[in-house]
């Protein structure tokens, strides 16, 4: 910090105000200050930074599985918002000893708070969260215990449904996701809300597991549809397989929306049309309300809205 002072003809104080990110800079100093700590190499260190503010500069993610695509892509934006915040990522799994044992061990790595992703919200809201443990969990019910991030499930299935009434299709099957997922549950209720205002009676959905595999045998069940929502991408890979398996063309035959807009959707035979999430500001909205926490704020709700992504799967 006396290095990079020194070049930038100024105090250790100001370098250390910069050094975290305190607006008591003006931006003439604060840039001359940047471009000697990135002349130097000067990278703050975690250790001594903790053992003088009590705080790691370290966050935790939470995660039940990383196999599905939905949370890898979480886990890659949370990792960028992180860094980009100048914070390092703990990652544990919910294993057979359950969430306590997974904040147990995040809080014996000293992390500041932590993010809870998806599945794992179910299991954060059946106990009390450790009480010094900041949290911020994606996707759940309103809960004034935490910070909440979550997608616009509801409105993006909404709009998924619209769209196939509206290319003439007399109904829309659903594939749904688990039936203790927060995501599942709310995309069905968005499907059966488009449903329900057109005048239409919900079939029956057919329930998977968010799988390529359980979107193939879901098909099965829906012997005469011509139209399908389906709670995930994956999930309508393993459809538009199950579909072409049993001789009916997509989507002359039966229209296919997923849900997630995952990278490889438009590369599907045929192009997925889906509904879009925005994993970027999820990673980043959960990232900032968990430091906002962690510096002294309020919990918060917050929606990222989800977009409909048309290609040839229903159009």
């Amino acid at each position: 910090m006396a290095d990079v002072a020194a070049a930038a003809g100024v105090s250790a104080q100001t370098v250390s105000r910069v050094a975290n990110g305190s607006p008591r800079v003006d931006p003439a100093t604060r840039a001359r200050v940047e471009a000697a700590m990135s002349d130097l190499g000067y990278r703050m260190h975690r250790a001594a930074r903790a053992l003088r503010t009590g705080q790691t500069s370290t966050i935790g993610l939470v995660v039940s599985t990383l196999a599905s695509v939905g949370n890898s892509r979480m886990l890659q934006a949370i990792s960028e918002a992180a860094a980009a915040r100048d914070y390092a990522l703990a990652v544990v799994t919910v294993g057979e000893r359950g969430i306590r044992d997974a904040f147990a061990r995040l809080r014996a790595q000293g992390v500041d708070g932590a993010v809870v992703l998806n599945e794992a919200t179910e299991l954060v809201r059946d106990i009390d969260p450790p009480g010094d443990l900041h949290l911020v969990v994606v996707d759940s019910p309103p809960d004034e215990r935490f910070s909440i991030v979550q997608t616009d499930h509801a409105g993006g299935a909404r709009l998924a449904t619209e769209h196939l009434l509206a290319l003439g299709h007399p109904t829309v099957h659903h594939i749904a996701g688990p039936a203790r997922s927060f995501a599942a549950a709310e995309r069905e209720r968005g499907w059966r809300a488009a449903l329900s205002d057109a005048g239409v009676t919900a079939p029956e959905p057919v329930r998977g597991d968010w799988t390529s595999a359980s979107g193939h045998s879901a098909v099965a069940a829906l012997t005469g549809a011509t139209a399908v929502f389906v709670a995930n991408d994956q999930m309508a890979l393993g459809a538009l397989r199950a579909f072409a398996d049993a001789g009916r063309r997509v989507p002359d035959d039966v229209a296919v929306v997923g849900f997630d807009d995952i990278v490889d959707a438009a590369e599907y035979r045929p192009p997925l049309t889906t509904v879009r999430q925005d994993f970027d500001a999820l990673g980043r909205d959960a990232v900032t309300a968990l430091i906002a926490a962690i510096e002294g704020g309020v919990p918060v709700a917050q929606t990222v809205p989800a977009t409909l992504v048309v290609r040839a799967s229903a159009r």
